[in-house]
């Protein structure tokens, strides 16, 4: 059983390895998955621009990747429910390791490196009880495991750093068990919530929502420098509800939701596939590929802006706006409120873009 003192141990772990870093791979600004036109999937590394740098195969379909903050490794997690992780050199173009999710775990498809960037935190199932656990992996041991947290929820699917050397995590509230595929086993009684721990692995906070939105799953998140975190969430209730699909948190304050207007809302099919600030911060964006929507709020929640494009979903922070992708291989721009194209590849993108360190 991993203990805090294991979580602990991994922190004085020396950080800094000697070796390569992102400019030994092309200096890429994001991370891409995508299932090529011959069937094949890949990650990829993108420009700021969208231009491609480096493909390095996967032996099957990515959800998200974790970035290294310093070295040219990219840890691509497998669609969920799933048990594996690949461990890739990006400026060789090959496999460094492999993790195996341990028996009775599950991944959830995201992982965050520590600070240090030494320790990997995957969210993880306990397939026995449902309760979810935060992995822990140190990379200057080969990733080998060295212990695992409480998640602070159930179904916890992306966990980020926060900007003092924190973690949060998006504990999306839906059970699901690896032998009955995406099926969700608890929709009547599930709870979402926000969990924020610390760097040692202590959970300090819990954020769930009101009772008539428990349904409502909270699965991805965005954080800004001052430690606002945006939240997108999936509608499990009735599919004509117009519930909103981001939150805002700052903490020691209630949760802020945010919808669009009802005709809006409704076409977004209560599904937000991704979420991201701005480049200044000013702005979050939440992507439906379901209602083919992008849906552009002020940090206070109020509706800025709309764009159709079929399919969209991967959204990340650029310089002065956002980057977005599509299932039909489109990459945008999305500046001074017009989106731009910035090419079309032959390739289906999955459903989250990557940013790799500070601002492009």
């Amino acid at each position: 059983m991993t203990t805090r003192r294991a979580f602990l141990a991994s922190l004085a772990a020396a950080a800094a390895i000697p070796g390569l870093s992102w400019a030994d791979a092309g200096s890429p600004a994001y991370l891409a998955a995508a299932r090529d036109e011959d069937g094949a999937f890949a990650l990829y590394g993108l420009t700021a621009q969208g231009a491609d740098l480096f493909r390095i195969p996967l032996p099957d379909r990515g959800h998200a990747a974790a970035a290294h903050p310093e070295a040219p490794e990219a840890v691509a997690f497998a669609r969920r429910p799933g048990t594996f992780a690949l461990v890739l050199d990006c400026a060789l173009g090959k496999l460094a390791a492999r993790l195996e999710a341990p028996e009775g775990r599950h991944f959830y498809g995201h992982g965050a490196f520590l600070l240090d960037g030494d320790t990997l935190c995957t969210t993880e199932n306990d397939v026995a009880t449902g309760e979810g656990r935060i992995g822990m992996w140190s990379r200057s041991d080969g990733y080998r495991r060295i212990g695992e947290v409480a998640s602070g929820g159930v179904g916890p699917h992306e966990i980020l750093l926060r900007p003092d050397g924190g973690l949060v995590v998006g504990n999306g509230g839906i059970r699901t068990h690896p032998d009955r595929g995406r099926e969700k086993l608890n929709i009547d009684t599930m709870v979402p919530n926000l969990a924020y721990m610390s760097s040692d692995g202590m959970l300090e906070e819990t954020v769930e929502l009101r009772e008539d939105l428990h349904k409502n799953s909270i699965r991805h998140i965005a954080v800004r420098e001052d430690g606002l975190v945006a939240f997108a969430m999936q509608w499990q209730g009735d599919a004509s509800a117009a519930t909103p699909l981001l939150g805002l948190h700052q903490r020691g304050r209630p949760p802020v939701l945010a919808s669009a207007d009802l005709a809006e809302q409704i076409a977004m099919q209560g599904y937000a596939g991704s979420v991201a600030f701005d480049g200044d911060g000013r702005t979050v964006a939440i992507t439906s590929p379901r209602g083919g929507r992008l849906h552009r709020f002020s940090d206070a929640g109020e509706l800025v802006e709309v764009h159709r494009r079929a399919d969209i979903c991967g959204v990340a922070t650029a310089a002065h706006g956002f980057v977005a992708s599509d299932g039909m291989g489109g990459l945008f721009g999305l500046e001074a409120h017009e989106m731009h194209a910035l090419g079309k590849r032959p390739r289906s993108w999955d459903n989250h873009i990557v940013r790799i360190g500070g601002l492009v």
